[in-house]
């Protein structure tokens, strides 16, 4: 029998000690009704948990968002609804003035109504807003502007207001430069022909070509507009109808012409292939298009519109598109989020502003603008509305979505009240049996004292 070392004691206490962490756990999961209340309780469910939680709080405040939006959406769209009665009441007094019935005063009397619809108009158009946003004055449409290193180029239109903002490229090949000739030779007529110049690197702009030397045997230089040399060429055959061709640069020169020494100055245009690429990577493409580009419309499947003015050159040129659009973010992610654009819904916009009821002829012809402005107010609120229907849909799936994930993450982070109680029992009883055994250990060494007699 030993007393330094109760080896029954130590064994009992550590049981002991093991059955109060375990009871410990169990109180504090059952009074927080979470399984896990730190790191240590499950490391990996708590990653897992934390992640699932700021998607579920996430999508709870996207929810709100697609509400506000829709009640963004039904402001702006309640305010086109008077100015729809505005319209109507407009084109009822147009009916009215175009009738030869009417005088010049019974006129200049409907045309007082109608500036003052017009004004009313142009009030509702500036002055509506949600939280301070303007929302019929055109601030939240879409548009862009075109950025380039090149000379010539100048701004395109985006048409579709559905597009989403970002880069946008645009690459300009198979230029093809024509031009049409205007000789100053010293009074010299031209005998035929045009001069035909192509090439795959040409700028556009003005151009000179001057002849130097014999009528039918000369030598080329072709100077841009500021008089710099681009290149020159040496014995070219300029007999009439020899269809011969010299290349200069990028230029190809066919010969159509009879000449004597003098300055052929002419004017290129361009014509090119273009794609245009939009973030998703979709790519369109459109060839042929009209001299200098201009009024070219070139489309992506993602619904961009590009409507280019002005002369692109050879190169890549990139389009900024700005889409000044309102974002809803209806997702609990970074780039879940959709553009409402509402365009401007001016009198000027709708091209009502200069209406003149003041003659029968002005009158009629006011009819057929009104019915264009009523149709455009039309489409506005169609859209808007099916926007916001749109909106009722991401609602409910967002509260679907969020009902399934809170399920998901209760199950790895929430405790099982009713298994929690079962280990809380056992514990509890293994405590009270330990804190026996122990007293029981401790008594052990005493029987050491009877040997002592």
């Amino acid at each position: 029998m030993r007393i330094n070392t109760n080896i029954a004691a130590l064994n009992s206490y550590n049981q002991l000690k093991n059955t109060q962490g375990n009871l410990q756990k169990s109180l504090q999961r059952l009074s927080s009704g979470k399984r896990i209340n730190g790191a240590s309780d499950d490391a990996a469910g708590l990653a897992i948990s934390e992640k699932m939680k700021s998607q579920t709080r996430g999508l709870a405040m996207a929810q709100r968002n697609a509400q506000d939006g829709i009640s963004m959406i039904q402001t702006a769209e309640g305010a086109l609804k008077e100015s729809h009665s505005i319209l109507q009441r407009m084109r009822e007094l147009a009916v009215q003035s175009s009738n030869d019935t009417n005088t010049a005063d019974d006129r200049a009397e409907i045309q007082k109504e109608v500036d003052q619809l017009t004004s009313e108009l142009n009030r509702i158009s500036s002055d509506t807003e949600f939280n301070t946003k303007k929302l019929l004055n055109g601030s939240i449409g879409a548009s862009a502007a075109i950025s380039t290193n090149n000379s010539g180029a100048e701004g395109v239109e985006v048409n579709d207001a559905s597009i989403e903002s970002g880069d946008y490229t645009v690459d300009v090949s198979n230029v093809t430069v024509t031009a049409a000739a205007n000789y100053n030779a010293g009074g010299t007529s031209v005998a035929s022909g045009d001069i035909s110049i192509t090439g795959t690197d040409v700028d556009a702009g003005s151009y000179s070509l001057e002849f130097s030397g014999a009528a039918t045997s000369a030598d080329v230089a072709l100077k841009d507009s500021d008089g710099n040399t681009i290149n020159t060429l040496s014995g070219v055959d300029l007999s009439s109808g020899s269809g011969s061709a010299q290349a200069i640069g990028g230029f190809t020169i066919q010969n159509t012409y009879d000449g004597t020494a003098g300055t052929a100055t002419f004017d290129t245009t361009v014509s090119a292939d273009v794609s245009v690429t939009d973030p998703e990577g979709n790519v369109s493409n459109e060839t042929g298009l009209s001299a200098g580009l201009s009024d070219s419309t070139i489309s992506t499947s993602a619904g961009l519109d590009i409507k280019v003015s002005g002369d692109l050159v050879a190169g890549t040129d990139t389009v900024a598109v700005t889409n000044e659009a309102v974002s809803f973010q209806i997702g609990s992610n970074e780039g879940q989020s959709t553009k409402v654009a509402i365009n401007d819904m001016s009198s000027s916009a709708l091209n009502v502003n200069n209406l003149d009821l003041t003659t029968q002829e002005d009158a009629d012809a006011a009819i057929s603008t009104i019915d264009d402005a009523i149709k455009n107010v039309s489409a506005e609120r169609s859209k808007l509305g099916a926007v916001q229907n749109r909106l009722d849909h991401t609602i409910n799936n967002l509260n679907t979505s969020e009902e399934n994930l809170t399920a998901a993450e209760s199950r790895i982070s929430d405790v099982d009240m009713a298994k929690e109680m079962m280990s809380f029992t056992k514990s509890q009883i293994l405590s009270q049996a330990g804190t026996a055994m122990m007293a029981q250990a401790n008594q052990l060494p005493q029987g050491v004292l009877q040997l002592l007699g």
